[in-house]
């Protein structure tokens, strides 16, 4: 095939397969996206065309003319206004540039949805310059207008069919587009955002890979297939004449030549050959197309992919995401043919568009029904054996299934329901065979419940079709009649759930053989177990129920209740009991309840303090009594804590609560307590530790999942709970934010939110903690509503399975986040997760170590869980890691780096650039090689001038926590701009040869490398050439050396920071840096921290090797000898390295910063002895420099590398890793940590909140590429770091003597006062300023970590009220 040919259809095949070569491709494997992206009945981007609309009168038309936007939209509206009982026109969204997107739909009652007509669509003008298909889809709504009524063929066809035919997909680029221009040369092929629509599609194999923003017309034709479940459809362009079919792209992304076989190949095949036939020129297989002789097609016919791979293409969209099937008709080889060619256009397609359109009428349609109720069925999976291809009913339970003539075996599959499988369905050429199903809903007669007759038919008359019912060995189905299909079994009326019969408070044994006795009972649905012991040793029992209650089956989220977390507020105890017997007993019988069990694996703990239960007392309404566990300690502040250090020992209730958590891949949870009547959600404290809001992440979901508790609770949504008690109290809609009510620090649900999967609210059921026995079905008929309308918030967001593209498998532990919700969530060990969300439409990654990640778009409805999956693709499968570790070897030893120097020589012209040139050299390289570079502003100088940063890396901007991360600075001295030039030419040097180089396209991949080329511009601009000593321009405007401006601390900070100085900062406190490079000038030397005065310096081996590195791979500096006559500077420094605080000590230094708050090591690199050398001198300066800057991003690939997680596989954020009992470094990102180490052997000590202290010991090599290691961690069962059992003899013998002591203090200090109470606590600490003081000790300092302010916390009454609450 031509170049000519390949550019005219869609796009130059180059500008495709860059960005595809240059990453690994990704597969996202029959993936529903956007599967229910359902636009309301009110959505103003669907509206219909009123009579405010003036029309523009309707003319002959002459098929000699275009119409532009104005006179396609008035043209449209003139016709849908004269032909009214049939036309309806509407837009489904706007372009870029605010053009709609105008839809005429024509079928008989076009303004209500009329069950029995399948949905048929033609889209043109896709390609804004393609635009005979623009004007033949006008001529064909004209016709099927004008010949409604007169011709019995189109009469029938809008009869039966709902027609949706959108003229033009990209108005913007039509209106750019030129008449005669055949190739496409003069634009309007994209859209307004310079887009091509027909690569911005989710595609199986690389997900998505285009803004939204930038696609609007792409968006709204995704919520608009996914509304309507088109059954057939036609995407009309134009630069050859060939019918397309599916697929467009396959997983090599083979540039031709690979036939991509779809499920319904044979299917696709028919249907362009019915639109090829009927075209004359089509059929011939013979274009003719200018330049393009030779290009045939048999039978005017081709798969797409055998044609040139098109990722991101909407045909498939269609067929794998939307219901519906999707061929390309190219329609002609000119793009934009002169007007006078329109009316044979016409008569070349009009009979193949008909021919086409009527193709919706062949296979197999019907309907799916309750077998009880007689309700449609939505969203029922239709299957025929033999093709691995689904599609679902629609809103009337309607769904219309294309296949070709021939014998069929077709199952319809619905959650809750039994799948039935109709055998031997015939069908014909020329009509479709109708059939319909009725599903009855899964009955169970286990555990003596009642069964109730249901039936799983087909409603059919042919005797030779024979059905099969697919059902459970426990349950029992029932056929009550004979008939036809018009006729309904008549069933008896469903019966009402069973409720509880039997209200007391349960004691601890009485509970026990309560569970005991549901266990036994219900052995199918039922599992007991134990998580472990209270304080006294009462074993702490959960009850699951699930139809498959032992293990965790894929797919199937886990939900919990916990109550009685205080041990006086039991009506949460007695509740759960409740609903076990309440499940129990109506599953199998209530819809509801069975749907419930068979769809979630619902886990139940009465009692989480059964020791505070037992001291308890009946009839408590706001006391103490029992509250704490035996220990005495409240369990509600008691687990780890964002905000603030919990003090109090961890106790076992605690221990086994947070392990049961990590145990499970919970996803939706409540506390039950008592005290007030709200549902309270995170956070329940706040870092200020005051009464505000406090808002989570998920703030949304957790609004939207406590109202569907209360909503079902009035007395609860009312407002006003306990008036009596608390007559000022209201919580809107009865929910409330914990830190807004008031501070709960070591609550449950935040340390559920922040450390698992699991998404918590807390729950006050009354304001009665401990009511009398006989109020209690008072509380069972308020709540059992709520219940299980909680229950049913677990399936809402998003679910699915993330698995390896090679073979299936799950992949565990991967992480789904969102974008712009900062809270990621991770999969099960089968690979399958739940995420939380409420209505709309996301940007969903997933992402694992080791796998390519992979973005798509999801839309949440309101009723159901959308299924998202993911299939990545390993980055470092064994093969690949192999081969980046040889490659750093390879330049580590021997000539590798300098045979890469050699290699990779440029032509170059040096000259000192001053602010706006910088700038524009900048904006030049983001221009050149948009793939690979990132420009964003930093802040600006004192002048105003842009401080900017310049990312390269293969996805710049994006966050890869595998990856190191390089940071490269210069200019902080405006006197001494080599380093300047040096970091632009670098910059230029790396993107010239990405892509040509396999090396440097390698290093590039594998690394985030960020440069700062000029930190103070105002000073380069006062400096002046040739001034190898002067210090104008050293300082920022303000007369400031930016060098001694970085201090961390507010204690050390006399004034405000510069602008400079702090734009800088921001950079460096996005911690994730591996190195940073500082270039200066002045003398010719590697330093290394820190430049303040200090005793010693933690990991000075590591520090001193990395500047030493830089030294050797510089042909002067390792020699030692400065030879800096001009500044003084001479002497032999031994390699060319030294302690910064050496060469000349101050504070307030960048490179110090970096080590203490941005935990990043940084070297300061002096280039030369002259600051400002003459232009002449700087390519034997970059020469020099070239090879050493090089050996950076070789090195940082070095060190230790891994990951922190805990025994389940969670990844740990923000664990301490300490380096040979020094120097710190934190988990990012999906557990992620990285660090420079010298060669040699290293201990690595591993610290995080609530987890015991792991070590592990790694040898790091000069040569080799980072040692990976995984460090685990298990839960901290020790108390104040020592064995509990130990702690508790200790603080028993030692009583005696606290009591005693405890005495004394108390008779001094009433004999001073007795009034005032005090009570100080420990103010919190920025985690930065807390390291800071563990450097400074371990430096040798003598500042306490106890000396900080601390505060009064002396409670009011209406703390102590409130703190009586939950």
């Amino acid at each position: 095939m031509s170049e000519w040919c390949r550019r005219r259809r869609r796009i130059n095949m180059a500008d495709v397969w860059e960005p595809l070569l240059a990453t690994p491709k990704l597969r996202v494997s029959l993936f529903a996206f956007l599967l229910f992206l359902v636009v309301s009945p009110g959505d103003a981007r669907l509206h219909r065309i009123r009579s405010a609309n003036s029309p523009t009168e309707e003319t002959v038309e002459t098929y000699d003319k275009y119409y532009n936007y104005v006179d396609l939209t008035g043209r449209l509206q003139s016709l849908a206004q004269k032909h009214p009982h049939i036309a309806n026109l509407s837009s489904i969204g706007q372009s870029v540039e605010g053009r709609e997107l105008w839809v005429m739909r024509i079928t008989k009652e076009p303004n209500i949805d009329t069950p029995g007509k399948p949905r048929f669509k033609y889209v043109g003008n896709m390609h804004g310059d393609e635009t005979v298909s623009r004007q033949v889809l006008m001529y064909l709504v004209e016709y099927l207008l004008t010949k409604y009524g007169e011709d019995p063929r189109i009469t029938e066809l809008v009869n039966t069919t709902d027609i949706y035919i959108m003229p033009s997909m990209n108005p913007d680029g039509f209106e750019k587009s030129e008449e005669g221009d055949c190739n496409g040369d003069k634009g309007g092929r994209n859209n307004a955002k310079d887009v091509d629509l027909n690569r911005s599609f989710p595609d199986q194999f690389d997900g998505i890979t285009v803004d939204p923003d930038n696609i609007p017309e792409v968006m709204a034709v995704i919520r608009w297939i996914q509304e309507k479940k088109f059954v057939l459809s036609g995407n009309l362009h134009g630069g050859t004449v060939v019918a397309s079919y599916p697929f467009d792209d396959s997983a090599s992304h083979q540039r031709q030549g690979h036939y991509s076989q779809s499920e319904d190949d044979s299917l696709f095949r028919y249907l362009a050959l019915v639109y090829s036939k009927n075209h004359p020129e089509m059929k011939t297989g013979e274009p003719n197309c200018p330049d393009a002789q030779d290009e045939t097609f048999e039978d005017g016919i081709t798969n797409g992919a055998q044609w040139y791979d098109v990722p991101g293409g909407m045909q498939d969209y269609n067929y794998l995401y939307g219901n519906c099937l999707e061929i390309t008709m190219e329609l002609s080889c000119c793009k934009y043919p002169l007007s006078t060619e329109l009316h044979k256009e016409w008569d070349l397609n009009r009979e193949s568009l008909l021919a086409y359109i009527e193709k919706v009428h062949i296979g197999v349609r019907g309907y799916v029904k309750d077998a009880i109720s007689g309700a449609a069925l939505t969203n029922v999976s239709i299957l025929v054996a033999g093709i691995r291809h689904n599609l679902t009913t629609g809103q009337y339970g309607d769904y219309y299934r294309l296949l070709l003539p021939g014998t069929y075996n077709i199952t319809a599959v619905a959650q809750g329901y039994a799948s039935m499988t109709v055998h031997n369905v015939q069908v014909v050429d020329g009509k479709p065979t109708e059939l319909n199903f009725t599903l009855a809903p899964v009955v169970s007669d286990a555990a003596g419940s009642i069964t109730v007759p249901t039936t799983s038919m087909p409603l059919t008359s042919d005797p030779d079709i024979s059905t099969s019912t697919i059902n459970s060995t426990d349950s029992t189905w029932v056929v009550p009649f004979e008939g036809n299909k018009s006729s309904l079994p008549v069933f008896p009326p469903e019966e009402q759930p069973t409720q509880p019969q039997e209200f007391r408070h349960h004691n601890y044994p009485d509970m026990e053989l309560f569970l005991r006795k549901y266990s036994s009972e219900f052995p199918s649905i039922t599992h007991l177990y134990s998580i472990g012991h209270s304080a006294e040793g009462r074993e702490l029992y959960v009850m699951i129920i699930s139809d498959n209650p032992t293990v965790h089956e894929h797919g199937e989220p886990e939900f919990k209740y916990v109550g009685n977390m205080h041990g006086n507020e039991v009506v949460g105890r007695e509740l759960l009991l409740n609903l076990i017997e309440y499940l129990c007993r109506n599953y199998g019988t209530d819809t509801e309840v069975t749907n419930l069990v068979n769809n979630t694996r619902i886990h139940i703990m009465p009692s989480m303090n059964p020791d505070g239960y037992e001291v308890a007392t009946e009839g408590d309404v706001t006391g103490y009594k029992g509250r704490n566990n035996s220990n005495n300690f409240d369990l509600n502040r008691n687990f780890p804590d964002q905000f603030t250090i919990i003090k109090a020992p961890r106790q076992p209730e605690t221990i086994a609560v947070m392990n049961w958590l990590k145990s499970h891949p919970f996803v939706l949870s409540a506390n039950l307590h008592g005290g007030s009547l709200v549902v309270n959600y995170p956070y329940d404290d706040d870092k200020e530790g005051v009464t505000q809001y406090s808002q989570c992440p998920d703030d949304k979901v957790f609004q939207q999942v406590a109202r569907a508790y209360s909503q079902e609770n009035p007395l609860m949504h009312n407002g006003h709970p306990c008036e009596d008690l608390y007559p000022k109290e209201y919580f809107q809609d009865g929910i409330v934010n914990g830190a807004n009510w008031y501070n709960v620090p070591g609550g449950m649900q935040d340390w559920n939110y922040l450390n698992t999967n699991c998404f918590e609210v807390t729950i006050e059921l009354g304001c009665v903690k401990y009511p009398m026995a006989k109020e209690l079905p008072k509380y069972w008929e308020q709540n059992r509503r709520a219940l299980l309308q909680f229950i049913h918030q677990v399936h809402s967001g998003i679910k699915g399975t993330v698995s390896d593209l090679r073979d299936g498998t799950g992949i565990p532990n991967a992480t789904i986040s969102v974008k712009d919700i900062d809270h990621s969530i991770i999969t099960a060990h089968a690979g399958d997760y739940w995420r939380l969300l409420v209505p709309g439409t996301y940007s969903v990654t997933a992402s694992a170590h080791g796998y390519t990640p992979v973005t798509t778009y999801a839309t949440v409805s309101k009723h159901r869980a959308e299924v998202v999956d993911f299939r990545l693709t390993r980055i470092h499968s064994d093969p690949s890691e192999r081969e980046f570790d040889s490659l750093i070897k390879d330049l580590s030893l021997g000539q590798g780096l300098e045979q890469l120097v050699r290699s990779t020589a440029t032509e170059n012209n040096f000259r000192y650039k001053r602010y706006k040139e910088l700038s524009a050299s900048l904006r030049g390289l983001t221009l050149n090689f948009p793939k690979i570079t990132s420009l964003r502003s930093l802040g600006q100088s004192v002048e105003f001038r842009t401080i900017w940063a310049l990312e390269i890396s293969n996805k710049p901007g994006e966050a890869e926590p595998s990856e190191p991360k390089v940071r490269f600075v210069a200019g902080i001295h405006g006197n001494a701009p080599v380093g300047t030039e040096l970091l632009l030419e670098f910059a230029t040097f790396l993107c010239m040869n990405y892509g040509k180089n396999p090396v440097i396209t390698r290093l590039i991949n594998e690394t985030r490398i960020v440069i700062v080329p000029s930190i103070n511009p105002d000073g380069r601009e006062q400096a002046i050439e040739k001034q190898c000593t002067s210090t104008q321009g050293l300082t920022n405007s303000h007369g400031k050396d930016l060098d001694t401006d970085f201090f961390g601390n507010a204690s050390q900070r006399v004034v405000e920071a510069q602008p400079e100085t702090r734009a800088m900062m921001d950079l460096i406190l996005d911690k994730g840096y591996t190195l940073s490079v500082a270039l200066d000038g002045g003398s010719l030397v590697a330093t290394y921290p820190y430049d303040k005065p200090v005793q010693s310096v933690e990991n000075e081996g590591t520090l001193k090797y990395l500047a030493s590195v830089y030294a050797n791979n510089h042909p002067k500096m390792h020699l030692g000898d400065t030879g800096c006559s001009n500044n003084g500077q001479m002497g032999n420094i031994p390699d060319g390295i030294m302690r910064a605080a050496e060469r000349q000590s101050h504070m307030g230094s960048m490179k110090d910063f970096s080590m203490d708050f941005g935990h990043c090591p940084e070297i300061t690199v002096y280039s030369g002895c002259c600051l400002f050398p003459p232009a002449e001198q700087l390519p034997t300066l970059w020469a020099e420099n070239k090879k050493p800057l090089l050996s950076m991003l070789v090195e940082v690939h070095k060190g230790v590398r891994g990951v922190v997680r805990d025994k389940s596989g969670k990844p740990i954020v923000g664990a301490i890793i300490v380096l040979n009992g020094g120097v710190r470094v934190f988990s990012g990102e999906e557990g992620y940590f990285r660090a420079l180490l010298a060669p040699g052997n290293h201990n690595i000590e591993a610290v995080a909140d609530g987890y015991q202290q792991q070590r592990q010991e790694v040898v790091v090599s000069s040569y080799e590429a980072a040692s990976s290691i995984v460090i685990e961690f298990d839960m901290d069962n020790n108390i104040f770091g020592l064995p509990r059992e130990f702690v508790v003899a200790s603080a028993a013998a030692s009583m005696t003597a606290l009591v005693v002591t405890a005495c004394i203090i108390w008779c001094v200090c009433a004999a001073k006062s007795n009034h005032q109470k005090d009570g100080f606590h420990r103010l919190r600490q920025h985690r930065d300023d807390y390291d800071d003081e563990i450097r400074l000790t371990s430096m040798g300092s003598k500042k306490s970590l106890l000396a900080h302010e601390f505060q009064d916390e002396s409670e009011s009454d209406e703390e102590t009220l409130y703190a009586n609450k939950i």
